[in-house]
């Protein structure tokens, strides 16, 4: 699907997904990434949803942001309540949604202006 949206070229946006990959700029992303207004982590768990960890929470937990997207592929899934703790303690507000509505609503938080990153799971091939 292509998304529209007035943004700002100053900040990372998402211009294009589909289950595979997303377009940020004109640059294609075909494996987990976090993305954020002025940054993407490109180095973010390499593995699939069924293998998050507290690793991975801790990850987000140090990006310094007051909101993470988690986008679980094509359908929503909910991460194990531990593995949260560390999203808690940090105070970090955790939304989880499907990969469309994670970009969809990163996008439009950006806008906002909102301190957010958004945490892209793809489905395996």
């Amino acid at each position: 699907m292509k998304l529209h949206l007035d943004k700002s070229d100053q900040y990372y946006t998402i211009a294009r997904y589909d289950a595979r990959h997303v377009m940020i700029g004109p640059e294609r992303h075909e494996s987990n990434l976090i993305v954020m207004p002025e940054r993407l982590d490109t180095g973010w768990h390499p593995g699939s949803f069924e293998t998050l960890d507290e690793a991975a929470f801790a990850h987000l937990a140090g990006l310094g942001c007051e909101i993470v997207i988690l986008g679980t592929g094509m359908r929503q899934r909910f991460p194990a309540p531990k593995l949260m703790k560390a999203l808690i303690d940090a105070r970090i507000g955790l939304e989880v949604m499907d990969l469309g509505s994670a970009c969809r609503t990163y996008n439009i938080l950006v806008a906002e202006h909102r301190n957010v990153a958004a945490a892209l799971l793809f489905d395996p091939a």
